[in-house]
């Protein structure tokens, strides 16, 4: 992962809450929640928040006397995020590094993070963390993106992309979103960082959207692929956009389209 991977900033977190969030992110979001719900937890933990599509869809199946506390290490995502939640006296916002989490030990009954540890530059030092400000019988819930072959709009538009710039493609996706996909290395992580009951499911869903437009400009400009795309050449965001819809097209129809997307969801016990 390049440093540049992680700064998500300008007009990229209203973007990605408008065009990601709705293509890729609400199923697991839904999931992620209902699973978060199911261990009753009084005090929550959510790292890595990003737009908040986790904390809408887990707030209200919280109980009134839970404590959830939201982070990110982007403050305008953070931003965003309170942005578009209602008032609700239980829930605390902080902009918060996962790799050094500002809480006391044993502080929580859950850890949640959904799509944010691909972009951990250390990941057992995330995991550490977490088990640190877990309480003794707390878990630890996440989610990474598979590989990229198995999310088949994010690999349209990766390799419309290198058609357009075949001596330098653009790779965010492939390298970070969907670059710490290998269930064994997660394992190990996690194991390295004292977690000895770890449990991963894979599950697939389908991303559906209105129309081929909708998933090239989720992917070319509601996420840090756009800055990939406009340091290649100056200008060609719209017409880099453009391909990428026509490809999606070719292969899916111009009307709704819906493809594959799959995860990995993670649930770790102190």
């Amino acid at each position: 992962m390049l440093e540049a991977d992680k700064v998500f900033a300008g007009s990229i977190p209203e973007n990605y809450d408008r065009h990601m969030v709705p293509l890729i992110f609400e199923a697991y979001a839904a999931e992620t929640a209902r699973r978060v719900a199911s261990f009753s937890p009084v005090a929550v933990l959510e790292t890595a928040t990003g737009t908040g599509a986790v904390t809408r869809a887990l707030a209200p199946k919280l109980s009134p006397g839970a404590s959830y506390t939201v982070t990110d290490l982007n403050q305008p995502m953070l931003d965003y995020a309170a942005s578009r939640q209602g008032p609700d006296s239980r829930i605390t916002w902080r902009q918060a590094d996962a790799l050094k989490l500002p809480f006391d030990d044993a502080a929580f009954d859950l850890v949640c993070c959904q799509f944010g540890a691909m972009f951990f530059p250390d990941r057992s030092a995330a995991y550490r963390e977490a088990k640190r400000v877990l309480k003794p019988g707390g878990h630890f819930l996440f989610s990474v993106w598979d590989r990229i072959e198995e999310n088949i709009f994010a690999d349209d538009v990766t390799n419309a992309l290198a058609t357009i710039f075949p001596h330098d493609p653009p790779r965010f996706l492939a390298r970070t979103p969907h670059g710490y996909h290998d269930k064994v290395l997660i394992r190990s992580d996690l194991e390295v960082a004292g977690f000895a009951d770890v449990a991963i499911e894979t599950r697939a869903e389908q991303s559906r959207a209105s129309s081929p437009r909708v998933p090239a400009v989720a992917y070319c400009q509601g996420t840090l692929l756009r800055n990939e795309i406009e340091a290649r050449e100056a200008g060609r965001l719209a017409s880099a956009t453009d391909y990428a819809e026509s490809v999606i097209a070719d292969r899916h129809g111009h009307g709704e389209v819906a493809a594959k997307i799959q995860a990995h969801i993670i649930v770790a016990a102190v």
